[in-house]
């Protein structure tokens, strides 16, 4: 699956705004943000370094050229980006070989919006052959595309990965919800004038403008979802 699809043409219920869904994954749809860090932790330290646990919070949600650069040059290993990514995502598709959890509410929320058919898509900055592991547990019938941190020239936190989705699904950033679970995400789906839901799983997330933020995703539903755009007008 991958992220080019023809573009669609906006399919919403009569008399919602609300055009399209755009959600994270990792630590939104499936609780694996403590997957990303563990294999982290356990990679470095077969190198002979031990990382700071406040580190952590510097690296969620963000591409793995941001986490591995940084954890990289604040222990001084000698290893590079490009081998430390083979070794990063074979350790991951490891863990979700073994465990794939979803988060509360997700596999509810996925069904409600394909019985809808409010068109929706898979945002990630997480590497397609990653993306495509998950999906096969996740259920691909519930996406009409996906976007992969190794698809776009920029991902999180710029906005090009929310743009991306938005136009292939034929639809108004502004008519979007998107669902994240990071201060990167959010940023990035702000930057691409969404409007943004957030579900913190490492760190807080304050409220703000075009900004809710829930405990979890059983808080939210369609009827959750199109309120936010009745409040926009």
């Amino acid at each position: 699956m991958t992220s080019t699809v023809p573009a669609l043409g906006t399919r919403t219920a009569e008399g919602s705004a609300l055009q399209a869904v755009l959600l994270d994954m990792d630590g939104t749809l499936v609780d694996t943000e403590g997957f990303w860090w563990d294999v982290e932790v356990e990679i470095f330290r077969t190198l002979g370094h031990t990382l700071d646990d406040s580190w952590r919070q510097v690296v969620v949600g963000g591409p793995m050229s941001r986490s591995a650069n940084f954890l990289i040059e604040a222990t001084g290993a000698d290893i590079t980006f490009d081998e430390i990514s083979v070794l990063l995502n074979d350790g991951f598709e490891r863990r979700i070989g073994v465990a794939l959890p979803l988060m509360p509410g997700a596999s509810r929320l996925l069904a409600e919006l394909a019985a809808h058919k409010i068109p929706t898509a898979l945002v990630s900055a997480s590497h397609r052959r990653i993306i495509d592991r998950i999906l096969a547990s996740l259920g691909p019938q519930y996406f009409t595309l996906t976007v992969a941190g190794d698809e776009v020239e920029r991902t999180k936190p710029f906005p090009d990965p929310y743009l991306l989705a938005a136009a292939g699904l034929g639809a108004d950033p502004a008519r979007c919800a998107v669902i994240e679970d990071t201060a990167t995400g959010v940023a990035a789906a702000e930057a691409a004038g969404c409007q943004v839901v957030a579900v913190p799983s490492v760190a807080p997330i304050a409220a703000a403008a075009r900004r809710t933020v829930v405990t979890s995703l059983e808080e939210v539903d369609l009827a959750f979802l199109r309120g936010l755009m009745t409040e926009m007008r």
